[in-house]
């Protein structure tokens, strides 16, 4: 039994430190993050090109309306707008053109594309290759459907693109229902970035060159993956071009889901960083906190020493909630506090779902069951 406990303890105590560092890396890069932002956010925006904005849709969600329509209520002198379903009868389609409507002035226009085609695993993916067929500009701002922004949106995120030397810049966001989620995402992409810099795009939205796709391979190339994104930033970086995280912070509508149907959404995404970087994704078991916390409070009540189990526990959480606090106020979240209490419930089920990435390599998607297959490909079994 006392070597049980001995196991216990110092599996605790490993993960305690390796959560506490990582805290203190969080806190460090989020005021290295904050700092650029708020310089960037006082600059004046002067380099102001003529862009296309490219939006693929599928089906319609609470509150997509108002998302639309803040892309039209841009403060920019020159854009369009590009709009892609699957179909005319789809119903995002129908939305956004009776937003576009009510603003004659904006450069819009609405396609189809058809059923992806087979080696088009990706439907973004298959959406963005017709976008990109009908664009009239070089410089491309792509968005997902449940992205809402402010009205200087473009203007921030296209300076990303004034060095030439960059083909790609994209940003953290907020979620408005689950903020644990934005914690945990924007705290690895912080460290990533001070580590590292930026060797990988986040997909809700971009600020890429056209050129850019070609130089990453393609849209059949990219369209083979799940995490498109991810292989679009990371073959750029390879190449020696420039991909950067841009200081802008965008919301991310994400809708009240039931427990089942989050997890399981959420699971996927671990599974496909799983094996799009499989070695950053085995280390990031060890960035969790409150596993270790809960077991150094087993270890405190087996081996009779139930205080310190408890401070041990109290000690992760607060880890926790200074975490979240700092990410979560560098973002601007008006309800920060909130998130922050809530947070090392997240951290928990953060811990289950990474375990969690290791038992299959098949998914549900869009009523289909695909299989991650190593390097982040997505295939139909």
């Amino acid at each position: 039994m006392n070597f049980l406990l001995q196991i216990l303890f110092w599996i605790a105590v490993c993960g305690a430190v390796s959560s506490t560092i990582y805290c203190l890396m969080v806190i460090a890069s989020a005021v290295r993050f904050g700092v650029r932002k708020r310089r960037e956010d006082r600059a004046v925006t002067t380099f102001l090109p003529a862009v296309s904005v490219l939006k693929p849709l599928h089906g319609t969600e609470p509150g997509m309306e108002r998302n639309l329509e803040s892309f039209f209520e841009q403060d920019y002198p020159e854009f369009e707008l590009l709009f892609c379903a699957r179909h005319e009868t789809d119903e995002a389609l129908r939305l956004a053109r009776r937003v576009g409507e009510r603003y004659p002035h904006v450069d819009a226009h609405y396609v189809t594309c058809g059923e992806p085609e087979p080696k088009f695993h990706n439907a973004k993916v298959y959406s963005l290759a017709k976008l990109d067929s009908v664009a009239r500009h070089e410089l491309f701002i792509t968005s997902d459907a449940d992205v809402r922004v402010t009205p200087d949106y473009l203007r921030r995120m296209v300076q990303n693109l004034k060095d030439p030397q960059v083909g790609l810049a994209s940003c953290v966001y907020l979620g408005t229902t689950d903020k644990g989620k934005s914690v945990e995402m924007t705290s690895g992409v912080l460290v990533a970035d001070m580590l590292e810099g930026t060797k990988f795009a986040l997909g809700a939205t971009m600020a890429v060159r056209k050129r850019s796709f070609r130089d990453a391979g393609g849209f059949e190339y990219l369209g083979q993956f799940y995490a498109d994104d991810f292989v679009l930033g990371n073959r750029l970086a390879a190449r020696g071009i420039g991909v950067r995280l841009s200081s802008h912070v965008i919301r991310l509508m994400v809708q009240d889901t039931p427990f089942g149907l989050s997890f399981r959404n959420q699971l996927r995404w671990m599974q496909s960083t799983r094996r799009s970087r499989p070695l950053g994704h085995l280390g990031t078991g060890l960035t969790f906190a409150m596993q270790f916390g809960l077991l150094g409070l087993l270890w405190g009540l087996l081996s009779g020493h139930v205080l310190l189990g408890v401070i041990w526990l109290g000690a992760l959480v607060l880890n926790r909630w200074l975490q979240a606090g700092m990410v979560l106020r560098m973002m601007g979240d008006r309800d920060w506090v909130w998130g922050m209490l809530i947070y090392p419930l997240r951290d928990l089920l953060g811990s289950v779902l990474w375990l969690g990435s290791y038992g299959g390599d098949r998914f549900y998607y869009r009523g289909k069951i695909y299989r991650m297959k190593d390097g982040g490909r997505v295939e139909e079994p």
